[in-house]
C-alpha cells in the first residue's frame, strides 16, 4: 500500500504542476498532505513535517540573502558590464547565446554548488535573454542541464555520499567515469545549440523586426552611445516611455546600426510585464536611479570576497551571504529608507523562493516520516528478477534517474544503493561498479522540487517548475542514459 501511495503521490504532483492545475507550493503542501492521511499518518503528520522542515532553514536563509545580494548587485550595476561583453561577443543570434549559457553554467559549475551556479548564470543571462525577447525557460533548462551533468564532480556531494555509502576512495568512483562526464557535456552542448536554433526560428517569426544583422550587438543594449541612451533620441534616456518599472510600449524607431542599410529597431513592446519583480529587470534600464558606478570596484571586490569565502567554505553559507548582503546595502544605500526600500524590490522573488522550500518539507516529511521511500526502495529492489543479476549495476543507473528524483540524495545513496550493492555483489558486480552507475541519474535528480538550488533558478527567471519540467526532464533523461552507456563501454561500469 505505501509503494502504491508512494508512486501515486509523485505522479499526481507532477500532473498538477505541469498541467498548472495548481502551483508547485499548492500541490507541494496539499497532495502530501492528503497521500500521508491516506496513510495512516493522521495527526503525526504535523511533527513529521516540522522535523523536516528543521532541515530546510538553513537553506532557506541561504536562498533568502543570496537574492537579496545578488539581486542589489544587479541593481547597482555590477553585471552591466558583463553582459555587454556577452552581447559584443554572442552578438544577438539565440543560438550563440544559449550555447554560451551551457558553457559559462558548466564552468560555474565547478564550485560544485548549484546554488551559486544559478545565482551567477542567472545574473549575467537573464537580462541578454529579456533583451533579446528569448524565452527564460530556455535559460533555465540549459542551465540545469549543464549544472545536473557537472553535478558528478567529487566535490559535488553525490560521487561522495556513493563511495562513503560503499566504503569506496571517491577518485575510485569518479575518475573512470570522467569519460561519461565529458560526453555527457556534449550531449548538454548539442541540446543548447538546437535549443538555441527554435528559439532563433520563434524569433524570427514572433520579433522578425529586431533580427537582422548587427554590425556591435552591445548597440543593441545601450543604443550605440555608450551611456544606455539612444542614438534616436540622442539624449541619455533609452527610448522607452517610463512605466510602473521604468519601461513601456512606443512606437518602433529605426536606428543606426553598424553597416549601411541595417536598422536597429528600438524596443516595439515591453520585454517584462508590469508583475516582474526587480530581480528580472533592472538590468534592462541603463538610468535606474540605483546605479552605482563609483562603487564598482567595491561591489566587484566584496562579490570575489563572498565567492572565494564561500568556495572555501570556512563559515556556513547563509551567514556569508547575510553578512555580504548586510555590508552591500550599508554602503550602496546608506539612508535607512533606501535600505527598505530594496529589501521589499526583492521581496516577490524571496517569497517565491523561500514559499517553495518550506513547502517541499511536507513532500520530505511525509515520504519520510510515513516510510514511503524505504518501502519503494525495497519493492523496486525485490521486482528484480533474479537472470538480471548480472546487470545489477546497468539496473541500478536506470533506477537512479527515477528514484534520485522523488526522493533525496541521502535517502537514495545511504538507504537504497547499500541494498542493491549487496545484491549486486551476490552476482559478481562489484561494489565499485554500483557506485558509478547510480550517479549518471544525477541530471535527472538535480530538476526534482525536492532541490533546492532549482527552485531558486525557476525563481529568480520567473519561471514557473511546470513548464521547466516540460522542457528540461526528457533532456535530462537521455543524458543520464548516455552517461551510463558510455560508462559501460569504457568499462567503467561493468556486467557481472
Amino acid at each position: 500500500m505505501l509503494v502504491l501511495l508512494g508512486f501515486a503521490m509523485i505522479a499526481v504532483f507532477m500532473v498538477l504542476i505541469m498541467t498548472k492545475k495548481l502551483t508547485p507550493v499548492l500541490a507541494l503542501i496539499i497532495v502530501p498532505t492528503i497521500f500521508g492521511l491516506f496513510a495512516g499518518a493522521g495527526l503525526g503528520i504535523g511533527p513529521m513535517v516540522m522535523d523536516s522542515m528543521k532541515s530546510m532553514t538553513s537553506t532557506a536563509a541561504l536562498l533568502m540573502f543570496a537574492i537579496i545580494y545578488f539581486g542589489l548587485m544587479i541593481d547597482v550595476g555590477l553585471f552591466d558590464p558583463l553582459v555587454k561583453f556577452i552581447l559584443r561577443k554572442l552578438g544577438n543570434d539565440p543560438a550563440k547565446v544559449v550555447l554560451g549559457t551551457a558553457i559559462l553554467a558548466a564552468a560555474v559549475s565547478l564550485d560544485g554548488d548549484g546554488s551559486t551556479t544559478f545565482i551567477l548564470t542567472t545574473a549575467a543571462m537573464l537580462p541578454v535573454y529579456l533583451r533579446l525577447k528569448m524565452s527564460p525557460v530556455v535559460l533555465t533548462c540549459v542551465a540545469g542541464l549543464a549544472n545536473g551533468t557537472m553535478n558528478i564532480l567529487p566535490w559535488g556531494g553525490p560521487t561522495a555520499r556513493a563511495a562513503t555509502a560503499l566504503k569506496l576512495d571517491v577518485n575510485d568512483v569518479f575518475v573512470p567515469m570522467v569519460p561519461s562526464l565529458i560526453v555527457g557535456l556534449i550531449v548538454v552542448l548539442v541540446f543548447s545549440w538546437l535549443l538555441g536554433l527554435q528559439e532563433r526560428n520563434r524569433l524570427r517569426t514572433t520579433a522578425p523586426e529586431i533580427w537582422g544583422d548587427v554590425a556591435n550587438p552591445a548597440d543593441a543594449f545601450d543604443g550605440g552611445n555608450g551611456r544606455g541612451g539612444s542614438a534616436a533620441t540622442g539624449a541619455g534616456g533609452s527610448g522607452f516611455s517610463k512605466g510602473r518599472f521604468g519601461f513601456g510600449r512606443t512606437a518602433p524607431k529605426p536606428v543606426t546600426g553598424g553597416g549601411a542599410g541595417v536598422a536597429v529597431l528600438e524596443r516595439t513592446e515591453e520585454l517584462v510585464d508590469d508583475h516582474d519583480t526587480a530581480m528580472a529587470d533592472t538590468a534592462l534600464d541603463p538610468n535606474r536611479t540605483t546605479l552605482r558606478p563609483k562603487l564598482f570596484w567595491f561591489n566587484l571586490g566584496l562579490t570575489v570576497a563572498v565567492m572565494v569565502t564561500l568556495v572555501a567554505n570556512i563559515v556556513p553559507l547563509p551567514f556569508v551571504f547575510m553578512v555580504g548582503a548586510a555590508i552591500a546595502l550599508l554602503v550602496n544605500f546608506p539612508k535607512v529608507k533606501d535600505q527598505g526600500a530594496q529589501l521589499i524590490a526583492h521581496a516577490p522573488s524571496i517569497v517565491a523562493v523561500v514559499s517553495m522550500v518550506m513547502a517541499a518539507a511536507v513532500l520530505t516529511g511525509v515520504l519520510n516520516g510515513t516510510g514511503m521511500v524505504k518501502a519503494m526502495s525495497e519493492w523496486l529492489v525485490q521486482i528484480i528478477p533474479a537472470d538480471m543479476g548480472p546487470f545489477m549495476a546497468v539496473i541500478t543507473g536506470v533506477l537512479s534517474i527515477p528514484m534520485t528524483f522523488f526522493m533525496s540524495n541521502d535517502a537514495f545513496y545511504f538507504g537504497a544503493l547499500p541494498v542493491l550493492s549487496e545484491t549486486a555483489a551476490h552476482y559478481g558486480v562489484g561494489a565499485a561498479d554500483m557506485a558509478r552507475a547510480s550517479i549518471t541519474g544525477q541530471p535527472f535528480h538535480l530538476q526534482s522540487p525536492l532541490v533546492p538550488a532549482i527552485l531558486l533558478l525557476v525563481s529568480l527567471a520567473k519561471v514557473d517548475l511546470g513548464d521547466h519540467h516540460k522542457k528540461v526532464l526528457w533532456r535530462t533523461a537521455v543524458i543520464s542514459i548516455v552517461m551510463l552507456a558510455v560508462g559501460v563501454l569504457t568499462g567503467a561500469i561493468g556486467i557481472g
